[in-house]
């Protein structure tokens, strides 16, 4: 029974670190989007897109730890 609310504890985390991961693409690409319209501005902030490309970055670094997390180990 034990090993069963392991699995089951395990599963949930899981889930919520798909969602979690989810969260964190879509901020990503809300990002990506709020540079690229800045850019296309007629005089763009450069300092406010320095700050958001810097917060895209980090954003992606939570992504790729969140994604390590997810995938399994695998011995080759």
């Amino acid at each position: 029974m034990n090993a069963h609310t392991d699995t089951s504890m395990e599963m949930k985390h899981d889930d919520v670190l798909r969602v979690k991961l989810a969260v964190l693409r879509r901020e990503h690409r809300d990002l990506d989007e709020a540079i690229i319209a800045l850019t296309q501005a007629g005089h763009p902030d450069q300092l406010r897109i320095v700050r958001l490309k810097k917060q895209k970055l980090a954003l992606k670094d939570q992504i790729a730890r969140i994604e390590d997390l997810l995938t399994p180990d695998i011995i080759a």
